[in-house]
């Protein structure tokens, strides 16, 4: 529908990868002003599945990540959600977000930060209370419940953002380059932190990031964008044994054939928007 972005719940479709789809984008197309940032991009979020989108800065990767969120308004295209849990159409599955930044309330302690959105949307104090304490158990944080963001880490931050995502038991995560700013080692640490976790709760993740090698290790699937103006420029599927470790992916060599794959096609496409 051209001029807005038509959101549509119902029925599941096969996604391009031969599952259920979560979420569907079809030709989704975003301005910022005179500018076009997205360029008619089509992307199927699997359910259960990590995902993975990587590509150059400017391509529109958290842009794409946004409009799904609901915090960006696209100019024209489709987006189609289906019932992430059963297969009843016409119920829409719940997302939650975790930016880059932790984004934490800074007069809040840790619980209170973890329980912030289920506080807002009204859930009592006892499902609150059994939530915290779960998804903070499950990021290595519980013993940090009482103490506020200034006393923690950037990596331990960036752990009560997954958290506080978590426990609203989402259907989607949403995660828009949430380990950019820690240090290598942290972010490694993260990684199989992360790994656990999906292997944990299987949830549907999108998952946007610079780092070819960050993409690898996490995802069932990474799907490459090209410079701007962002579209799809190939799909990969990443066959890594699970469950998986940093350590335990990056020994392979299936790792680095595709870290190999991925990158000549980013520096292709990257060349080629600075020779158009």
């Amino acid at each position: 529908m051209d001029g807005d972005v038509s959101t549509e719940a119902g029925a599941a479709k096969p996604s391009r990868r031969g599952g259920v789809p979560a979420i569907s984008c079809e030709g989704v197309t975003k301005r910022f002003g005179s500018e076009l940032i997205l360029d008619g991009v089509s992307l199927d979020l699997t359910k259960g599945s990590f995902t993975s989108l990587v590509g150059p800065s400017g391509c529109g990767k958290t842009t794409l990540l946004r409009i799904i969120a609901g915090l960006e308004q696209a100019d024209s295209g489709d987006l189609i959600t289906g019932d992430a849990k059963s297969s009843s159409p016409g119920v829409r599955p719940s997302l939650a977000v975790v930016f880059q930044q932790g984004s934490l309330f800074p007069w809040k302690s840790v619980r209170r930060n973890v329980a912030f959105g289920l506080e807002l949307a009204g859930v009592d104090r006892g499902t609150i209370a059994e939530r915290v304490d779960r998804t903070l158990e499950m990021v290595h944080l519980t013993g940090t419940a009482k103490k506020f963001p200034y006393q923690l880490s950037g990596g331990m931050q960036q752990r009560v953002g997954i958290a506080r995502a978590l426990a609203l038991d989402p259907d989607i995560l949403l995660m828009d380059e949430p380990f950019a700013s820690v240090d290598a080692q942290t972010r490694e640490e993260l990684h199989d932190e992360l790994l656990e976790i999906w292997e944990r709760t299987r949830k549907s993740v999108l998952f946007v990031t610079h780092s070819i090698d960050e993409a690898i290790v996490l995802s069932d699937e990474v799907v490459v964008m090209g410079a701007r103006p962002g579209r799809i420029l190939r799909r990969f599927d990443i066959d890594l044994p699970r469950p998986r470790t940093e350590e335990s992916a990056r020994i392979l060599p299936a790792f680095a054939d595709l870290h190999h794959d991925i990158r000549q096609l980013l520096v292709s496409s990257t060349v080629d928007a600075f020779n158009a």
